[in-house]
């Protein structure tokens, strides 16, 4: 028997020099506690040292895949003979490469778990067994192929994709958070100056930018907001500028306000740019799911199951109470109802339902977004125009109509009574003669 060892230097093939040692694996150990015990148990037949790591790393690759590559198909047709070939067995570790080698070579492979413990013996003893290659050398190798193989995994792995949406919309929450804290934050340290510029400007970007443009309350008269306010709230607000009844405030105090909402505006723009960035990598990686649940929902789904690819196996019903976990196992612990919806919940489809309504519609979306997931991350071909998508919403906004009444004759009491249809499968609506009316041609002249 022939086995197959793949180190970090090359491809070596032993020689069992008896084929009845794999009768007792158990105590096969024994065999290999010296290095002159190994050499006669097994031999060294040929090794193939890689010629540079390129070599190295696709051809590592590859066994990983469970494929044969180019290199380590030459070896073992130069290291066996065409006579040998079907009558010699050749042991292989891994599974899914050994039934690759007996496809493409037509050898006999042994691949179970009797050959572990050779394997496991040959890897102790490989230092005496293989001579061409010293231990320190061999070490290296290990390091420097490891590295190289981490670098094309991370660099080529197609399911680190959507790497980038996860940390986008991570980030995309932070910002949101410290956007609320830095506005409340300028709106009570600002209050106490302006106090009833609160109820006139709502909106915190908007108000970061008249606090800094505007400064004291006593500057609103000949401060001109047209590039930022309406002129009907421009005009509320310099008139409550004038009878305001905050305190007065110092000119430091103004400096630190104003630095504040300089932070607000900056990172209202990040976070506007940020939101585009997303919108295009959303559009690229998950074009089907985007156009159903959009943007936002959508980069939530894959953050909270961690890729596209665990998404798409999910099922729909995990799909469907995604994010409300806790939630879930509260309800079983407690044996009360489960939650209806997670993430999905803030989906355009679903708030467009009423609240009768709303489990439904979160189920048959939860339903085709797991399979607009799977086309986004199994397709062959990315669907840039996501026609899957798309067929999708319609389908659920065909089904949110009915629900709710919107389409005229579907779901009303006449129309239910006219769909009557017997036991056979026929159905009982027939002409009703009795609302007939006849009028008289005479009287009616």
């Amino acid at each position: 028997m022939l086995v197959l060892f793949e180190t970090a230097a090359g491809f070596a093939l032993f020689k069992l020099l008896d084929d009845g040692k794999l009768a007792n694996p158990e105590q096969l150990w024994r065999d290999f506690e010296t290095p002159e015990a190994a050499n006669r148990v097994v031999k060294l037949k040929a090794f193939q040292k890689f010629e540079n790591m390129n070599d190295a790393v696709s051809s590592v690759t590859a066994i990983l895949e469970g494929k044969l590559s180019k290199d380590l198909r030459k070896f073992l047709r130069d290291s066996i003979d065409e006579t040998s070939l079907q009558s010699e067995q050749l042991a292989v570790a891994d599974q899914k490469l050994g039934a690759a080698i007996n496809k493409k070579l037509g050898i006999k492979v042994v691949s179970d778990s009797t050959i572990l413990d050779l394997y496991r013996g040959i890897r102790q003893q490989l230092d005496a067994l293989i001579s061409d290659v010293n231990s320190n050398d061999m070490s290296s190798m290990a390091l420097g192929l490891s590295h190289s193989l981490s670098r094309y995994k991370l660099k080529f792995s197609p399911d680190k994709v959507d790497t980038m949406i996860i940390q986008a919309i991570g980030l995309l929450d932070d910002l949101d958070k410290e956007l609320n804290t830095y506005s409340m934050r300028v709106k009570e340290w600002y209050g106490w100056h302006f106090p009833e510029m609160s109820r006139i400007v709502v909106d915190n970007l908007a108000y970061a930018k008249v606090v800094h443009k505007m400064g004291f309350r006593s500057n609103a008269r000949k401060t001109d907001f047209s590039d930022i306010l309406p002129e009907d709230i421009e005009k509320d607000l310099k008139e409550a500028a004038e009878i305001s009844m905050g305190t007065e405030i110092a000119e430091d105090d103004i400096l630190n306000i104003k630095f504040a909402c300089d932070q607000v505006v900056s990172l209202s723009e990040y976070r506007a740019e940020l939101f585009q960035y997303l919108q295009n990598r959303m559009s690229a990686i998950a074009p089907n799911l985007t156009t159903l649940v959009g943007d936002l929902v959508g980069a939530r789904l894959i953050a909270h199951a961690g890729s596209l690819m665990s998404l798409a196996k999910a099922p729909a019903s995990t799909v469907q109470i995604l994010g409300a976990e806790k939630a879930l196992f509260r309800a079983l612990k407690t044996k009360h109802d489960t939650p209806k919806y997670g993430l999905i919940y803030h989906a355009s489809l679903v708030g467009q339902a009423a609240q009768k309504n709303k489990g439904k519609v979160a189920r048959i979306l939860a339903t085709k977004t797991s399979l607009a997931s799977r086309i986004d991350a199994l397709g062959e071909e990315k669907d840039n125009t996501a026609e899957a998508g798309r067929s999708y919403r319609t389908l659920i906004e065909t089904r949110l109509r009915y629900l709710e009444g919107r389409n005229p004759g579907i779901g009303s009491k006449s129309h239910q009574k006219m769909r009557k249809v017997d036991k056979k499968g026929k159905s009982t609506a027939s002409y009703n003669t009795s609302a007939d009316v006849s009028m008289d041609v005479e009287s009616s002249e």
